[in-house]
C-alpha cells in the first residue's frame, strides 16, 4: 500500500520503497515540485475551483501553453474543447464532433485500441502488429496489408461495413501490447483519410507530453492529425480530457456535454507539467534515454527463455513473453511440404498449409495457399499472391526461407515476472503477455540502470525455473520447461549468468554522460 512517492520512488505502509515504472499518468513523476507549487498556488488565490463554460486565467494560461506544443500542422488554427475527466469523454466527444462535420455516424477503430473500445466502438479492424501480425507476415508486407484494409474500409469496400466518419488511432498502442505503428503505415492511413474527406483522430492520451521522444508520438511520422484526444499527462496527473482538432471543422461547443469539464487544479497542473517538459527538452531525454533501456533490453532478451520481442518508442516499453514448446508453436519448414496450422494470435486466424493440405482463412482478404504443392495462381483483390509448392507460401520470404513467426503468447509468464518485480521493488505494468515499463521522464541513467537491474534478476529467475504457463485458456496452464526458448528478433544464443554479465557491460561499457534532468 503506496503513502508516499516522490520521483520514480514510492514509499509503502512497511517502508519498502518501490521504484514505479507504471507512472504513465504523471511524465514528472510523483509529487514533482513544481507540479505541486503550480496547485498550491492555485489554491491559494481564491479563485473558484470549478467554472464550467466560462473563461478564467488558469484556463487561458493552460490553452496557450498546449497551442505551443501542438504539431505545426495544427498549431496555427487549432480549437481547443475541455472534457473531462476521462479520457473516455475526450473520445467520445471527439466522436460527436466527427458525427457533426462529416454527416457519418461510423467510427473505425483497431483491435486492442482501449479507449476507443471503452467509448463504444468496436475495434476490429486489425493493426500494424509485426510480432503477431493477423496476416501472417510481418514487416513491410504486414503493415501493407493493413493499410490497404483500412483504405477499403473507408472506400465501403467490405460488406456489411459503412463508409465511416473517422478513423481514431494510436501511435504507440498501449493497451495493445507497446506496439508502435510503422511510420510509413501511419502516413499511409492519413493521406487515404484526406482524400477520401475522413477526419483522422489522434489518440494522444497514454504517449502524449514527451513520453515516446517527441511532445505528441504522431510527430514520429510527421503526420498533422484533424483530432487528438488528450487526457492523463496533460493534466499534471490530475484528471483533466481536451480536445484538440482543426478551427475549421463545424460542431457546436456545448454537443457534447460533461458536468465537470476543465477542473481549474488539474488546469494549472497541466500547464506547468506542458511548460516544463517543453523548456527542459524531456522529451529529447525520454528519446536518448529510451533507446539506451531498448538496446540494452534486446541484449538481455537473448540470454532468457520466453522472451520473444522487445519494443517500445522513447520511455513507453514493452517486453513480449513467448510461449516455448508449445503444441500451438508455428513449423517454419519452407518447402518441407508438411501442413501445419499457424495460430497466430492475431484477430484472423490465418493458416497456410502446404503439402497436399488445404488452406482455410477467416479474413476478409481470402489469404489462401493451395494444396497438393501446387502452383497458387491466387491474387486477391490486394494482389497477395500465395504460392505453395510444398512451402507454407505466406510465411517464406522472397529467397525460399521460412519467414520468423511468433510462438503462442504467455500471459502466465509476464504475471509471475510482474510479481517478481515486485518483490525486488519494482513496479511494472502488465497486459496480457506485454509487461510494459513506463518510468517518469525525470530518472536519470542511475536509476535507469537500477530498473535494467530489477527487471533482468527477476526475469532470469522466472523464466529459468519450472514456470507455469498460460497461453490463451488459463484452464490449459501447464508447467513446461524453460530452457526450450523462445525465437527473439535477431538476439544471441543463450549465456549463464545473464544479470552479472548485464552489471559487467554496465561498468565496463557506461552510457555516454547525459545531462541530468531538473527534478
Amino acid at each position: 500500500m503506496p503513502v508516499r512517492a516522490r520521483g520514480l520512488t514510492v514509499e509503502g505502509a512497511d517502508g519498502r520503497r518501490y521504484l514505479d515504472c507504471r507512472s504513465g499518468a504523471g511524465v514528472l513523476g510523483h509529487n514533482h515540485p513544481v507540479v505541486l507549487e503550480a496547485i498550491r498556488k492555485a489554491l491559494g488565490s481564491g479563485a473558484p475551483p470549478h467554472t464550467p463554460g466560462l473563461a478564467t486565467p488558469v484556463k487561458d494560461a493552460f490553452v496557450a501553453e498546449l497551442l505551443r506544443t501542438l504539431p505545426p500542422g495544427l498549431a496555427g488554427h487549432a480549437r481547443v474543447r475541455l472534457c473531462g475527466p476521462a479520457g473516455t469523454d475526450a473520445v467520445a466527444a471527439a466522436l460527436t464532433l466527427a458525427r457533426t462535420a462529416t454527416g457519418r455516424t461510423g467510427a473505425l477503430a483497431f483491435s486492442d485500441a482501449h479507449h476507443a473500445t471503452a467509448a463504444g466502438i468496436c475495434g476490429e479492424s486489425p493493426y500494424p502488429y509485426g510480432y503477431r501480425c493477423p496476416y501472417g507476415v510481418d514487416g513491410e508486407r504486414g503493415a501493407e496489408l493493413a493499410a490497404r484494409w483500412v483504405e477499403s474500409v473507408l472506400d465501403g469496400a467490405q460488406p456489411g461495413v459503412t463508409r465511416p466518419g473517422c478513423v481514431i488511432l494510436d501511435a504507440v498502442q498501449g493497451e495493445g501490447g507497446v506496439v508502435p505503428v510503422p511510420d510509413d503505415w501511419l502516413r499511409r492511413v492519413r493521406q487515404a483519410t484526406a482524400d477520401r474527406g475522413v477526419l483522422l483522430i489522434a489518440d494522444e492520451i497514454r504517449t502524449g507530453v514527451g513520453r515516446t521522444g517527441a511532445f505528441w508520438a504522431v510527430e514520429h511520422s510527421g503526420v498533422t492529425p484533424d483530432v487528438m484526444v488528450l487526457s492523463q499527462a496533460v493534466g499534471g496527473s490530475l484528471a483533466l480530457a481536451v480536445v484538440v482538432h482543426r478551427g475549421d471543422l463545424a460542431g457546436a461547443p456545448d454537443a457534447h456535454a460533461s458536468a465537470f469539464p476543465g477542473n481549474q487544479l488539474a488546469m494549472a497542473a497541466g500547464t506547468a507539467t506542458l511548460a516544463h517538459v517543453r523548456e527542459h527538452r524531456l522529451a529529447d531525454h525520454a528519446a536518448g534515454l529510451g533507446a539506451r533501456m531498448l538496446r540494452q533490453l534486446r541484449a538481455l532478451a537473448g540470454e532468457f527463455p520466453y522472451v520473444g520481442e522487445v519494443r517500445g518508442r522513447g520511455l513507453v516499453i514493452g517486453v513480449d513473453m513467448a510461449a516455448a514448446g508449445s503444441d500451438a508453436t508455428v513449423a517454419r519448414h519452407a518447402g518441407s511440404g508438411e501442413g501445419v496450422r499457424a495460430p497466430y494470435g492475431g484477430g484472423f486466424d490465418v493458416a497456410a498449409v502446404g503439402g497436399g493440405g488445404r488452406a482455410s482463412c477467416a479474413d476478409a482478404f481470402g489469404l489462401a495457399a493451395a494444396g497438393g504443392g501446387a502452383q497458387a495462381p491466387y491474387l486477391d483483390a490486394f494482389d497477395i499472391a500465395v504460392a505453395c509448392g510444398g512451402a507454407h507460401a505466406p510465411y517464406v520470404d522472397a529467397a525460399g526461407e521460412g519467414a520468423r513467426a511468433p510462438y503462442p503468447e504467455a500471459s502466465g509468464i509476464a504475471a509471475a515476472v510482474q510479481r517478481a518485480c515486485l518483490e525486488r521493488g519494482l513496479i511494472v505494468g502488465r497486459h496480457g503477455s506485454v509487461v510494459r515499463l513506463l518510468p517518469p521522464l525525470t530518472i536519470t541513467d542511475d536509476q535507469a540502470t537500477a530498473i535494467l537491474d530489477r527487471f533482468a534478476d527477476a526475469t532470469a529467475t522466472v523464466t529459468r525455473g519450472p514456470v507455469l504457463e498460460v497461453t490463451r485458456d488459463p484452464a490449459t496452464a501447464v508447467t513446461r520447461d524453460p530452457t526450450a526458448r523462445a525465437p527473439t528478433t535477431g538476439a544471441p544464443a543463450a549465456r549463464p549468468s545473464a544479470l552479472a554479465e548485464h552489471r559487467t557491460r554496465c561498468r565496463t561499457n557506461p552510457p555516454p554522460p547525459r545531462a541530468t534532468p531538473p527534478t
